[in-house]
């Protein structure tokens, strides 16, 4: 018989188990794991320095600045050889050049104060600049109000036709279908709305901006349609067939049972879908930089252009000097913008899922 407190004193009970029951090592399991968890290290790790990194170019906003202070002396020219007529001129010519310098460059960086920062004009290069990122913010809003407005019924009832009315054939063709246009490269649906969305829909509408928020939302709702019907889809595969079961056999339809027991009964999910497309088309750059016109109006006529958060960012990043007030502007665009979509996710993870799984539960 075999002595268990034997065994269990010593260190390593494997010794005394069979040959067959013994955890052996084998290298590729263990470079197969350790890969894994450095892969996930390293992500977490780039997310995390990218946050430092924008937060770290947007914090100098808030810190005071130096301006820089020339002499006459720095910016008198050096002579050599010359007489003293023609070295009087390029000294008179340098301090007109100094003094119109001084007049264009003055407060060319401007103040981004929390007024101004706050207000109704996005003017960042001029005598005055002015960094106001309300305009951007309402553009962004309303081009994303709009793409929502359109892509999530469609992409709601997308999900209802292909979770309990279309056959397997056909959901087979249709679900890959519409989850091909997530691999759309955005540049591509921003081409098609520059050129063919927003000709047919000024010859439709008759209005006067050919570029504006309704084409750019159109555009968009492309981009946000396989985001939300994916979602929705897995929530509503998701609903115990009991549910299902039990609608039929009370006489109800299979469109009945998809409207008012399946949809329902998913709502969270449906839900975290729709807070994910909103994260999707806020953050979005290429499409709406080149569908919505991009003039920084504050308006609610969907007709008319305006001019987004990303889209100013993509704009305008590679045109300003480095380290100037309009440099950390824009990053402070991206740290809102960060800070939104990081929001906007956490909470369709954390909070709307683990409610849809705890009704699902009964708890």
């Amino acid at each position: 018989m075999i002595d268990l407190k034997k065994i269990f004193r010593r260190k390593n009970i494997s010794e005394d188990l069979p040959d067959f029951a013994r955890k052996k090592f084998r290298l590729s399991e263990y470079i197969a794991e350790y890969s894994i968890k450095s892969v996930s290290f390293i992500s977490l790790a780039i997310v995390v320095l990218i946050f430092v990194f924008v937060f770290r170019e947007a914090l100098p906003i808030f810190l005071p600045k130096d301006k820089p202070t020339f002499t006459n002396e720095e910016l008198q020219m050096e002579t050599y050889g010359e007489d003293e007529t023609t070295s009087d001129i390029q000294t008179s010519v340098t301090e007109n050049n100094a003094s119109n310098q001084e007049l264009e460059t003055s407060g060319s960086e401007g103040e981004a104060s929390l007024k101004n920062l706050a207000g109704k004009e996005w003017q960042p290069v001029s005598a005055d600049p002015k960094y106001g990122i309300l305009p951007l913010f309402i553009g962004s809003l309303k081009v994303t109000l709009i793409s929502l407005l359109i892509s999530a019924p469609l992409a709601i009832l997308a999900a209802l036709f292909t979770a309990v009315l279309a056959p397997k054939w056909l959901k087979e063709i249709v679900k890959p279908t519409i989850e091909l246009l997530a691999g759309f490269p955005s540049v591509v649906i921003g081409f098609f709305a520059l050129i063919v969305i927003a000709s047919y829909s000024q010859q439709l509408f008759g209005y006067q901006f050919r570029l504006n928020s309704f084409v750019g939302g159109i555009a968009l709702s492309l981009a946000v349609i396989p985001v939300i019907y994916t979602v929705c889809d897995d929530a509503l595969t998701s609903v115990p067939k009991s549910y299902i079961e039990a609608s039929l056999a009370l006489g109800g339809t299979k469109w009945q049972t998809a409207l008012f027991v399946m949809l329902p009964a998913a709502t969270p999910g449906v839900f975290a879908a729709l807070i994910l497309g909103f994260g999707r088309a806020f953050g979005e750059t290429m499409i709406v930089l080149m569908a919505t016109g991009n003039a920084a109006l504050i308006s609610l006529n969907p007709f008319e252009p305006v001019r987004t958060m990303s889209a100013t960012i993509g704009a305008e990043m590679a045109e300003v000097v480095f380290g100037d007030t309009h440099y950390n502007v824009l990053f402070l665009i991206g740290a809102l913008l960060f800070i939104l979509t990081f929001a906007l996710n956490a909470i369709a993870e954390l909070y709307v899922r683990k409610k849809l799984m705890k009704r699902f539960r009964g708890e």
